[in-house]
């Protein structure tokens, strides 16, 4: 049976009547479920949700970034047989492809989950006289990511977790073939 899944929007799922059939390429008998579709009033939800959320996230800790993408990225690990299983079935893709691409993602954040530690300001040399080079990473506010059909989560996580790392808020849209 197929399951409606809704938008995750400013921490509420959201259902919606426009749904979209999300079917398995590689078994067309096998439904995986109905999607939500966001219409421009979702979508502006969305992104005023994520204008509130930039100013917390923002102004964050190292340590509280770090800690939220390491449990995401724990997360993802632990749960790859199960998500890459999914993931095999809305794209077409093998188990094993699947499984490694979940778990290969859960790695992606727990890269940036390091990389959090290394947004200390640098000072670099100049071979220029009385010229410093100054480093600073600063959030740059709402990041909006489309993530392709192929490598679906790899991709998107390649995206999402340095924004979140940085300070970012992200709207993230999935590539219509794999939701």
């Amino acid at each position: 049976m197929a399951e409606q899944k809704a938008l995750y929007i400013d921490g509420n799922w959201v259902t919606t009547f426009d749904t979209v059939l999300n079917t398995n390429p590689s078994d067309t008998n096998d439904v995986i479920g109905e999607y939500a579709q966001a219409s421009s009033e979702h979508v502006n939800s969305a992104l005023a949700a994520a204008n509130r959320a930039v100013g917390e996230w923002g102004v964050s800790s190292m340590e509280t970034r770090y800690q939220v993408l390491m449990a995401i990225g724990n997360e993802l690990i632990e749960r790859s047989a199960e998500l890459g299983e999914l993931l095999a079935r809305e794209e077409g893709k093998t188990r094993a492809e699947g499984v490694g691409e979940v778990y290969r993602s859960g790695q992606f954040f727990h890269y940036f989950a390091a990389e959090v530690h290394r947004q200390i300001d640098d000072r670099a040399d100049s071979v220029r006289p009385g010229v410093e080079i100054e480093t600073r990473r600063e959030p740059v506010g709402v990041v909006a990511i489309i993530s392709p059909w192929n490598f679906p989560m790899a991709t998107a996580v390649w995206k999402i977790a340095p924004a979140l790392a940085f300070g970012n808020a992200v709207i993230f849209k999935p590539a219509n073939l794999v939701p």
